[in-house]
């Protein structure tokens, strides 16, 4: 399966009968699959299985869709309020006999507010439901167009992800060959150490000494460290080639390697492991973010 990143956006049109509708459809970075809709007053039967088919087509994301629609070639109605003619009616006689003033005009009667109503015609019951099963296969062709994209998005964001294991990878290996980590390295500088503190005070117990140094060694050796990060890096690349919805594995993935450079980090007794080690973490976090935008 290919890879998805989550962020894309699609439109899509259509007409049926007497109705225009379009989606619009967006999606960025979400935990889950967390879908806000907005559709027009009255349409709000569709959601159901609008929200089916996002769940079908799409694991996670945060996706924003917007319905609009309008119906068209519908001949307008317009009714005169009689009951509001007739109030009218009965003002102006009531008021005529107080005042002298010319008879009101048909026009101005007409144009005073709530007299006369212009509507649309009433809804076909089964034109409105061919329109929503349109517009639902609508919002199912515009989601599978933001898979489309945001598989291209994917494609490109695996070629980055697959550079930071590599860089990891070869920052593992150039750990893995300091010559500050060999044993005889760390003997002959813990034995320096040990000399220098013998030196300076004869109240210092060698026995003790020699085993706080084992001790010492032990803790400062990070073939561990280098193993899982060797460990981590091959599930990575492993879940990258089979694609799919990764993203919460190699996020937690990420989450082990960073704990790895940590701890490579605060174990180092060497410069040169120390750099590396910094180096490390930078590309790590680096990878983590990446991350943050896969399905």
């Amino acid at each position: 399966m290919a890879l998805s990143s989550m962020t894309g956006f699609a439109r899509c049109h259509g007409v049926c009968g007497s109705y225009a509708w379009a989606w619009e459809v967006k999606s960025v970075n979400g935990k889950g699959l967390d879908l806000r809709l907005r559709v027009p007053p009255g349409w709000d039967a569709i959601e159901a299985s609008v929200r089916a088919r996002a769940a079908e087509m799409l694991a996670r994301g945060s996706l924003q869709a917007n319905l609009s629609v309008e119906r068209t070639g519908i001949m307008p109605i317009v009714r005169v309020n009689a009951a509001v003619l007739d109030a009218v009616l009965t003002t102006v006689r009531q008021v005529a006999r107080r005042i002298e003033a010319a008879p009101p005009s048909l026009d101005g009667l007409l144009a005073l507010k709530g007299v006369m109503e212009v509507g649309e015609a009433e809804e076909n019951e089964e034109e409105r439901y061919s329109a929503e099963t349109a517009v639902v296969a609508g919002f199912a062709e515009a989601a599978a167009a933001l898979g489309d994209m945001r598989r291209h998005e994917g494609a490109a964001l695996g070629r980055v992800l697959t550079a930071r294991l590599d860089e990891i990878a070869a920052l593992a290996e150039r750990a893995e060959l300091v010559p500050g980590r060999r044993p005889e390295a760390i003997r002959a500088r813990l034995a320096e150490q040990v000399a220098t503190l013998l030196g300076q005070s004869d109240r210092f117990d060698p026995d003790r000494l020699h085993q706080e140094a084992i001790l010492i060694a032990a803790k400062a050796d990070v073939r561990e460290e280098l193993d899982r990060l060797a460990a981590h890096v091959a599930q990575a690349q492993l879940l990258l080639g089979k694609g799919g919805a990764i993203g919460r594995r190699l996020d937690f993935l990420a989450q082990e390697l960073n704990r790895e450079a940590n701890t490579l980090c605060a174990k180092a007794n060497d410069v040169e492991l120390t750099n590396i080690g910094l180096e490390l973490k930078a590309v790590v976090e680096q990878f983590r973010e990446q991350v943050q935008n896969v399905e």
